[in-house]
């Protein structure tokens, strides 16, 4: 069976191609400390990487999950551009690909305006043709949902398509959609966590896409 080249790349964004996981584990901690003091560690923030805001704060007190959202938005925001940093070579490698032609998208349970918010910090407002985030979907990653949709509004086939990204969400995500899947290394998780879950892929550093896009061997 012949496997299809690769035209259309869609990225998880926080942890994949910000690298946010001090801000994430820093807000958790800061949130959670004050109102349950002692309670969680640095392991326990890093698990809540990846999860919608809502599942992770549905799986500590559904009656305060509403709250702690806005606790958790608020801190987040104002440390967002102090903490947030973009990964060895994303920038360059995401310019290399648009001008190869390359269709790309953003995929993430995180909320539009803060997306908006890492990609203006980063410098690459122009670079994804589509940014389909929490707010746009009704069922976030794993579901299959928000990358069929961004699949739709590209106009990409699932046969042409590679889900990357830096946690299990990504994967499953990626496979309950009926695409290809990429792990990433410096996943907070860790590489060995993220290859659990079979992606095709298992990047150690995001210019291998030019690679897996230019010649892709099946």
């Amino acid at each position: 069976m012949k496997t299809e080249p690769i035209t259309t790349l869609l990225f998880d964004f926080d942890g994949t191609l910000l690298d946010t996981n001090e801000l994430i584990i820093q807000t958790f901690l800061s949130v959670l400390g004050k109102r349950y003091p002692g309670r969680f560690t640095r392991e326990d923030a890093l698990h809540f990487i990846g999860p919608s805001l809502k599942q992770t704060f549905d799986s500590i007190d559904e009656t305060l999950t509403e709250e702690l959202i806005l606790e958790y938005r608020a801190f987040n925001m104002e440390m967002h551009d102090q903490m947030a940093v973009e990964f060895d070579g994303v920038t360059e490698t995401l310019r290399i690909l648009k001008a190869r032609g390359i269709k790309m998208a953003i995929v993430s349970t995180k909320r539009q305006d803060v997306i908006q918010q890492g990609l203006k910090l980063m410098g690459i407002e122009g670079i994804f043709e589509i940014v389909i985030a929490l707010d746009d979907v009704t069922n976030p990653k794993p579901d299959p949902e928000p990358i069929l949709l961004a699949l739709k509004r590209l106009g990409s086939s699932k046969e042409e398509s590679l889900m990357i990204g830096d946690n299990s969400h990504d994967i499953e995500g990626g496979q309950n959609a009926g695409v290809r899947t990429a792990g990433v290394a410096w996943s907070a998780k860790g590489e060995t966590f993220l290859a659990t879950f079979n992606p095709d892929y298992m990047l150690q550093h995001v210019s291998e896409l030019l690679e897996i896009v230019d010649g892709y061997h099946s």
